[in-house]
């Protein structure tokens, strides 16, 4: 995919290009920024933070119990009026113990924010299929 128009921040970086810079930075200042008072966010594995202040309570709770975002690399991006999607490279350490996935994001706006967010997680490694299954 490539980019096509879309609302820039300030910066000139779009607003879920922000918010994943925010994640990176671990500036929840900055990723709070980029969000409808009344978003909803969907994590991947089934969490959904309804509002601006679910989110910073789980930002505050993730980041606090030791969680790090070690890199999130967007790979592609592209964007249809208000609707925006990312494809993307994820890495954190949880728990001491490190992980990485990739993704996609489908996020949507109003009036140049996020009101909604939805992560996808690729749950097995990429492999170019031959005529057979991997077990």
């Amino acid at each position: 995919m490539t980019g096509i128009s879309h609302p820039p921040t300030d910066s000139g970086r779009t607003r879920l290009e922000a918010y994943v810079d925010g994640w990176r930075r671990h500036d929840i200042a900055a990723v709070l920024d980029t969000l409808t008072d009344d978003c909803v966010v969907i994590e991947s594995y089934g969490p959904v933070y309804r509002g601006k202040a679910r989110v910073e309570q789980w930002m505050n709770a993730w980041f606090g119990a030791g969680g790090t975002v070690d890199a999130w690399e967007i790979t592609s991006s592209a964007a249809a009026g208000d609707t925006l999607i990312v494809e993307w490279r994820f890495e954190c350490t949880w728990k001491g113990e490190p992980g990485a996935f990739d993704g996609a994001t489908i996020a949507r706006l109003d009036q140049g924010r996020i009101a909604y967010l939805r992560e996808y997680a690729t749950t097995a490694a990429l492999y170019d299929w031959t005529g057979v299954w991997r077990d």
